[in-house]
């Protein structure tokens, strides 16, 4: 594999200079567009169902002497996850994925007009918007929807729903909890599916967080997340009864102190670790008033105008947090390590997330989060270097 392919933006251009000396002194290993080894896992193997004789398999990068890449996102969170069982614990996921599907009118595959990136293709709609869960939009919408349903299982995915959403030509999948590794690989694999099926069947998947039209509606990917004993899989956050003497607006009504203290941990890190969550500038115009995305780093009961909304109640094995920050472009492997060194500095520090308010107003935005991760204590010690490099790079505020 050519190592600049470790290398791009989202327009898959090289985002560094690579054959200038020095460029990569940061990336020990990388320069001169040199040759990557990728190791194939043979249990990640699995059938295309839209591709017949054709198949997957889940490969990660080593240098040619046999030395892992540290800039590999997965090999991150594997890093994160390690951290995370030293304490005797796990992470379980569940995904939440708001995208748009399109009818592709005109693929626009004129090489007169080739670009880089080249124009995208002329679309119409597959539901006009704005009838949550409608049932007529849903017919209306059956065959891509139906193309999204058998991709998915077909990938061995565990899709629990697929529904209509909000916004004109929008729809959300829902997939049920698995370890943070696997739900990080199935997200990867849904998007790729996806996209592939649907143009198949003359359809364009989009998983940018805001298409280019008028009264589109942003898109989020919520990340469920809980904690469990490595032992005997238990949810740590789930506790027996509320806490004595509390009221509605503390933690400890619903969560365990663990869970209270990791609450706390990405409240504390919220700012600095949304740039992992929300990667693109696509995704930071979804954060703006009444949007249904969070605005504040605050947590809600069933809040979702908050960006931490805590779901559950004391006996309750699904007690989760719902981080609501995310878009559907953020890589998967950083955006769950980022909550996995979060949550594990509160566990560490042992802090305590204030009570939550019924509006989720405060004086500093969440969009003032690049400049903050430039700032922040956690940034380069537990993120790979690739991240540091591209948020200096993309974000020039965090250089000053």
């Amino acid at each position: 594999m050519v190592s600049t392919l470790m290398l791009k933006d989202t327009a898959d251009r090289t985002a560094y200079a690579v054959f200038e000396p020095g460029a990569l002194d940061e990336l020990p290993g990388f320069g001169m567009a040199n040759n990557l080894m990728l190791l194939p896992d043979p249990a990640s193997l699995c059938a295309l169902p839209w591709a017949p004789g054709t198949g997957w398999m889940r490969a990660q990068p080593w240098f040619a002497d046999g030395t892992p890449v540290p800039i590999d996102p997965r090999r991150a969170l594997q890093h994160a996850l390690k951290r995370l069982a030293e304490h005797g614990y796990g992470l379980r996921c569940g995904l939440e994925v708001e995208f748009h599907v399109y009818k592709i009118e005109h693929a626009g595959l004129d090489p007169a007009t080739a670009a880089w990136p080249g124009e995208p293709p002329a679309v119409s709609m597959i539901h006009p918007g704005y009838k949550l869960l409608d049932e007529g939009w849903a017919d209306l919408a059956d065959e891509p929807l139906r193309i999204v349903e058998h991709t998915a299982l077909g990938l061995g995915l565990p899709l629990k729903s697929l529904e209509i959403e909000l916004g004109p030509s929008q729809v959300e999948a829902v997939f049920d909890a698995s370890d943070a590794l696997t739900a990080a690989d199935q997200m990867v694999r849904f998007r790729n599916g996806v996209k592939q099926a649907l143009r198949r069947a003359g359809y364009h998947a989009s998983f940018m967080c805001r298409p280019p039209f008028a009264n589109v509606m942003a898109s989020g990917w919520h990340l469920h997340q809980s904690l469990v004993r490595l032992d005997d899989g238990a949810n740590v956050f789930c506790r027996g009864a509320p806490a004595p003497g509390g009221t509605a607006a503390d933690a400890r009504q619903v969560l365990s102190d663990a869970g209270a203290h990791w609450l706390a941990g990405l409240l504390a890190h919220a700012r600095g670790a949304a740039v992992f969550c929300t990667p693109t500038i696509s995704g930071f115009s979804r954060f703006r008033p009444n949007a249904l995305a969070p605005m504040a780093a605050l947590w809600g009961r069933d809040n979702r105008g908050a960006m931490l909304r805590v779901l559950g109640g004391p006996g309750d094995a699904a007690t989760r947090i719902e981080n609501r920050i995310g878009e559907p472009m953020a890589n998967p492997y950083l955006y769950i390590a980022a909550q996995v060194h979060a949550g594990l500095d509160g566990l560490a520090r042992g802090l305590e997330p204030r009570r939550h308010r019924i509006l989720p107003r405060t004086p500093r935005p969440l969009l003032a989060c690049p400049a903050a991760w430039a700032r922040h204590s956690m940034r380069c010690r537990p993120m790979p270097a690739c991240s540091r490099l591209s948020v200096r790079r993309w974000w020039p505020a965090c250089s000053a």
